[in-house]
């Protein structure tokens, strides 16, 4: 009954420990991500066709995520919203291979074995309790977000380090075990260690757990170079699980990423293990019935990575060209690179970064719309055109698109772990698009007032002309300002926006009263009253809407920002609003109607 009890007890610590692990790498790889911020958009950017540049930026990436899995569903999602091109993929997925086998070699250093007190700090479980004194401190002093990432990421390895500890304690009870011994007889065949590293990676969905198992179970002296090799080849096979269920319902070129990282592994593992197999047969190594240590795990895990790149590297495109075959294409209307959907893929959560700036891509496109459908409405009053009309209705209809999607991709996006600057910039994103909506319902009552003016023959006075004339060309130009101080993400442009929209307020309220007077001297008829007094509320809301969208920017760029003291103290305090109102006024002046 004792060894049962032990034994349960064991797998209990043993399930802790992986606990642990998992826990640590996930704190420790979103971290990592957080503290990239932008820069890890940057480096995606410049994936080229050049293999060595790519291969570089793959082990980058890997490194600074700390999982391959993650960059690869990364890469599925990038090819899915057609950020990148599947042939780009390659290579990065190459380095990828390659900055993985990082985590190996850390963990390989609980192995070190001296009474030398400075080889023995070297040793993680002996380091880690200082490092976790410095995260937590970190963690409660300091307020600057980045320094708590880095406090977190010391935690995080400390919790990773001590899951492999209790890993390596729950399984050390194996080594005086004859039922251990006559299981891993099991493995001998190089076929079922492959399967057994595959299905139990593929399930626990962590090549770098997977690995820290196996170094843990190094420890008894029970796991030989000839069990070992093709447990690793098959932890590399089953690392494709998470990316083979991320392109579940994506794209061809998509599929098409996922099946080429399962298709570089298992064509990889197949001519390495065929070598290994086919050499030992003829030479009997010597070192086949030795036992491996967690340095040799990590040394094994690179040295199939690098021979696996260098092998297939130089036959890149003939590896494309199978997955092309082995996933033939049929969606045609798959998205292309550059081309702008509703919201980003949601695979690219697992990079948040990298999503945070396709949002803010697809927000300035909606900028862009929002303008580009209020300019022609315009236009509408001067002379009326039916395609304009239709366009500017679809235009409503894909900002109304984006909106919905786009402000629940980012409701997911702030959930993940942000910096404060991209935290802001999520706040500026998630306060703009139903703004730029809104403008687009602007474009589409615009474009129903000149439509009823078109459908009645009927026009302004002159008077009205020229005033309307006024106000539009104000309209414009802060439409233009809100656009580009969006785009460009300037909080000096942005200042510009207030001033003007004040004088927008006073050039509609002018106009009202000109036309009461009109109306009370009979040049202006009843009707016409209703749809001036329309325009005339749908550019003082038009003018509303790119203030808040202004002020977004502003806030975006502020820590602890107030909408409401900023414009208080703006138009009570500022020279520069002063100025600006006096140009604005001076530049879009109504005479009074007599």
């Amino acid at each position: 009954m004792g060894f049962y009890i032990m034994d349960i007890f064991s797998v209990l610590k043993l399930i802790l420990g992986l606990s642990f692990f998992l826990f640590g790498m996930n704190v420790m790889s979103a971290n990592l991500e957080k503290m990239s911020g932008g820069k890890l958009e940057q480096l995606l950017q410049r994936v080229t066709s050049k293999p060595l540049a790519s291969l570089a930026l793959g082990i980058v990436i890997t490194i600074a995520v700390q999982s391959s899995s993650a960059v690869t569903v990364m890469l599925v999602g990038l090819v899915n919203s057609g950020i990148m091109t599947f042939s780009q993929t390659i290579y990065v997925i190459f380095g990828a291979k390659i900055g993985t086998t990082l985590t190996a070699w850390i963990l390989s250093l609980s192995g070190i074995e001296s009474d030398n007190m400075m080889l023995q700090m070297l040793k993680p479980e002996n380091f880690s309790p200082i490092l976790a004194l410095i995260g937590i401190l970190l963690l409660m002093i300091c307020k600057n977000d980045r320094r708590k990432s880095v406090g977190n990421i010391l935690v995080g390895f400390t919790v990773l380090m001590y899951g492999m500890e209790f890993m390596k304690i729950a399984v050390s009870p194996l080594a005086n075990m004859p039922e251990f011994t006559q299981l891993l007889v099991k493995f001998r065949h190089p076929l079922v260690g492959l399967l057994v590293g595959t299905l139990f990676t593929a399930l626990i969905q962590s090549s770098a757990a997977s690995i820290s198992i196996l170094q843990a179970l190094s420890f008894t002296g029970g796991i030989t170079y000839w069990m070992a090799i093709p447990i690793i080849m098959g932890q590399n096979i089953g690392t494709c699980a998470t990316s083979m269920i991320s392109s579940i319902g994506t794209n061809t070129n998509a599929k098409r990423v996922a099946v080429m990282h399962l298709s570089i592994n298992v064509i990889g593992t197949v001519i390495c293990l065929s070598l290994y197999t086919g050499l030992d047969a003829i030479f009997h190594f010597s070192f086949s019935q030795t036992a491996v240590r967690p340095v040799t795990i990590a040394l094994i895990h690179t040295v199939f990575n690098l021979l696996l790149t260098a092998i297939l590297m130089p036959f890149s495109r003939l590896v494309v060209r199978l997955v092309q075959w082995m996933v033939p294409a049929k969606d045609t209307l798959a998205p292309t690179a550059g081309e702008t959907s509703y919201a980003p893929d949601l695979r690219l959560l697992r990079a948040p970064s990298v999503a945070l700036r396709e949002c803010d891509s697809c927000t300035v496109r909606m900028a862009e719309i929002a303008e580009e459908s209020l300019l022609p409405a315009l236009e509408l009053f001067h002379h009326y055109d039916d395609e304009k009309a239709e366009v500017i209705l679809q235009k409503e209809d894909i900002l109304d698109k984006f909106e919905d999607q786009l402000d629940t991709y980012l409701v997911y996006l702030s959930a993940q772990a942000l910096s404060d600057s991209d935290s802001r910039r999520v706040a500026r994103m998630q306060h703009a698009i139903g703004d730029f909506e809104r403008l687009g319902d602007h474009a589409v009552n615009l474009q129903r007032a000149a439509h009823e003016m078109h459908i009645k023959a009927v026009s302004f006075s002159e008077p009205a002309k020229k005033e309307l004339k006024v106000l539009t060309d104000a309209v414009v130009r802060i439409l233009h300002l809100t656009v580009l101080c969006y785009t460009q993400n300037s909080p000096e442009q942005a200042h510009l926006v207030e001033p003007l929209e004040q004088v927008i307020d006073g050039l509609t309220k002018q106009i009202k009263e000109n036309h009461f007077r009109r109306l009370a001297d009979k040049t202006c008829s009843i009707e016409m009253g209703f749809i001036l007094s329309d325009l005339l509320g749908n550019f003082e809301r038009i003018s509303d809407h790119c203030s808040n969208i202004a002020v977004a920017v502003i806030e975006g760029k502020s820590d602890g920002f107030d909408a409401h003291n900023y414009l208080s103290d703006f138009k009570e305090n500022s020279e520069d609003y002063r100025r600006l109102f006096e140009e604005y006024s001076a530049e879009y002046q109504i005479k009074t109607a007599k």
